[in-house]
């Protein structure tokens, strides 16, 4: 070991092809310092990407405005830009947005204004529509005088020219006009220069709107964690109905779309026979920060990720975690800025996998430190009885605070939907109801049915959760936000 370099942490002792499972939360927290590590021993530079690719990115510098905003005076309604007091002689154009400004108005003229045109030079205020009236020229034949307005009305006699004599429209306001009323002056949101947003902010929908207004193209952006998907099997189809012993790939058309929800660039997936030296070649060759195998981390005769990683000389971080589903799941770094995390199997097991060392590892890789969890009252039937069963994870949605009430007062033990296993933590499948996460049926490792209709998976604390105990949540994917966060009712 060179001096000054930190030692590296012991690889987790393996004895008879068993693992020495790491409890979940400190599997948790070695997959953030694991990403954290590697974010300091790699510099990886921002990039530039066009709006429409912005999108979820982080910024990778402050977001400061290219010009003012607005970027000259402009109109804020509909209606009539005046000069000085009324009533006003209307000139005939009109001043619409984005075409050339109207010339500058003289005192006690008016001209017609669209919003979001530029307000022309020497205009004082705006009137809306509504809140005025124009009157027409007379007919030579009539004699009726202009009406006076409280505003125009002064002391004397009234010397104003009469439309007959002008020919000409007067404005007239129906409520009492102050300078510079619905007029958007120039810069009044931000001048140029201005920072408006602070590198690490999330880009979303707003920001990207917000950068458009301020002149930007392009933002500047942290760079994603790249990731490649190893899929391994021989009993594995890409497509049809499943036959003769083989089955269908479930994990490789959804790894791909979670790992880039959870803000990874995925190069590849690729398919791996059950064959060691093709997944050596894969794993040493790849070009990706993080590498996720599924399968073959166990102990039967084509599990062929441990002695892949020896050969590799690859430290194990993790070498199973004490929960249920996913027990088998492991950690290594490949290197000072690379990392592999290897998945069970079994779908639902690899989904675990996928949240317990994954997740927060990319999350640290990405810079931004991951946000603490959402929690929940469990109902009767997530929790269980006072046993040494791990804790689960269950499907759910994840409910906003307010849709998180006091915890219930009941404090009679639960029954645990599964028994019999040595884990400490289990990873159930929940949906939110009425303020509680509830689980779902089909939660077994090798099954999908559950977490597809879920929105979370629920953390049961070993020994279980009593009624009203909150939860940890590890939320999912989404592809539109929660029903209740829409106004919805859970029944």
């Amino acid at each position: 070991m060179t001096a000054g370099q930190p030692a590296s942490p012991p690889a987790p002792a393996r004895a008879h092809g068993h693992h020495r499972a790491t409890p979940w939360p400190e599997a948790r927290a070695l997959a953030v310092l694991a990403g954290t590590a590697a974010r300091a021993a790699v510099e990886r530079p921002a990039v530039r990407v066009p709006l429409g690719r912005a999108l979820g990115r982080t910024l990778a510098e402050p977001l400061r405005a290219l010009t003012d905003l607005p970027s000259f005076d402009s109109s804020a309604m509909d209606g009539w830009a005046v000069a000085g007091p009324g009533p006003w002689t209307v000139r005939e154009e009109a001043v619409l947005a984005g075409h050339a400004g109207a010339a500058a108005l003289a005192p006690g003229q008016a001209v017609r204004i669209a919003t979001g045109a530029r307000v022309p030079a020497g205009a004082t205020a705006v009137i809306r529509t509504e809140h005025s009236r124009t009157e027409e020229p007379y007919d030579e034949s009539s004699r009726t005088q202009a009406p006076r307005t409280e505003e125009s009305r002064t002391e004397g006699p009234d010397t104003r020219k009469s439309p007959a004599e002008t020919g000409a429209v007067l404005l007239y306001p129906l409520r009492e006009v102050v300078t510079g009323q619905d007029i958007r002056p120039r810069g009044q949101e931000c001048r140029a220069g201005d920072e408006l947003l602070p590198a690490g902010s999330p880009v979303g929908p707003s920001v990207l709107g917000l950068a458009a207004a301020a002149g930007y193209d392009e933002l500047v952006v942290a760079p994603r964690p790249r990731v490649e998907v190893l899929v391994l099997g021989d009993e594995l189809l890409a497509e049809g109905l499943p036959h003769e012993g083989l089955i269908r790939d479930a994990l490789g058309p959804m790894l791909g779309p979670w790992l880039t929800a959870l803000g990874a660039e995925v190069l590849a997936t690729r398919r791996i026979r059950d064959d060691a030296e093709a997944l050596y070649t894969a794993v040493t060759t790849s070009a990706a920060d993080l590498v996720v195998t599924t399968g073959g981390t166990a102990s039967g005769p084509v599990d062929h990720v441990h002695p892949v990683l020896d050969k590799a000389g690859a430290t194990l971080l993790v070498d199973g975690v004490k929960v249920r589903p996913g027990h088998p799941m492991l950690l290594a770094r490949l290197d000072a800025g690379r990392h592999l995390v290897g998945l069970p199997g079994n779908p639902l097991a690899a989904v675990s996998g996928l949240l317990t060392l994954a997740a927060p590892l990319l999350a640290a890789l990405a810079a931004p430190p991951p946000e603490p969890p959402a929690a929940a009252p469990a109902t009767a039937s997530a929790a269980s009885a006072p046993n040494p069963s791990p804790t689960r994870a269950t499907p759910s949605d994840v409910p906003t605070p307010s849709d998180v009430p006091a915890p219930s007062a009941s404090r009679a033990p639960l029954r645990d939907p599964v028994q019999g296993h040595p884990y400490d933590t289990r990873l159930v499948p929940v949906v939110h109801r009425d303020g509680l996460v509830v689980p779902l049926r089909y939660n077994g490792p090798a099954m999908l049915r559950g977490i597809a209709a879920a929105d979370a998976m629920a953390v049961v604390p070993p020994g279980g959760a009593e009624p009203g105990q909150r939860l940890e949540l590890l939320a999912l994917p989404r592809p539109t936000e929660p029903p209740f966060a829409q106004g919805a009712c859970f029944t």
